[in-house]
């Protein structure tokens, strides 16, 4: 039985003995069965170039899928990636934009604790480290045990103008 092309990525991926120039090049020949206009064939070159430490050519791949239209779950995958990316590079302002417009819809897709994630180290790059640890403990703190009340009451506070922390 011979694999899908989903399955083909996936094994490339998880491949721990490929270094990252030869994943880059295994996801590539895989990516080519495909035409070359494909948003996801198109995302998961940009993710393995991100992945290589090859970041300007993964923002290339990576707008290049969103313009040609992944399909939603991607979307927000590829769009957090994108934005880590800039941030990376120093875009922090497109970093924060692309993540914003994420907020609205990522919880259909489980993703917004990530969404999360990266948008508090966007903030804390941009030199908002409260700003930044509101976001994240609000993200964290339903996922407490105990005190989840208590830490979202400080994530609040800290998002406060007039907070005495």
């Amino acid at each position: 039985m011979s694999l899908s092309w989903q399955e083909r990525i996936d094994a490339v991926w998880a491949d721990a003995a490929l270094n990252d120039v030869e994943r880059i090049a295994a996801i590539d020949r895989v990516a080519a069965e495909r035409d070359e206009s494909d948003p996801v064939a198109l995302f998961e070159r940009g993710g393995a170039r991100d992945s290589a430490g090859v970041e300007q050519d993964a923002v290339a791949f990576y707008r290049r899928a969103l313009k040609a239209g992944l399909p939603e779950l991607q979307r927000v995958q590829a769009s957090i990636q994108l934005a880590s990316t800039l941030r990376n590079l120093g875009d922090v302002t497109e970093s924060i934009r692309l993540l914003q417009a994420e907020r609205q819809t990522a919880h259909r897709h489980g993703l917004a604790d990530a969404v999360e994630a990266f948008y508090a180290l966007a903030l804390a790059s941009d030199g908002r480290p409260a700003e930044a640890a509101s976001v994240a403990l609000a993200a964290l703190s339903p996922h407490l045990p105990q005190y989840s009340r208590s830490v979202r009451a400080y994530a609040d506070e800290l998002r406060s103008p007039t907070r005495e922390i």
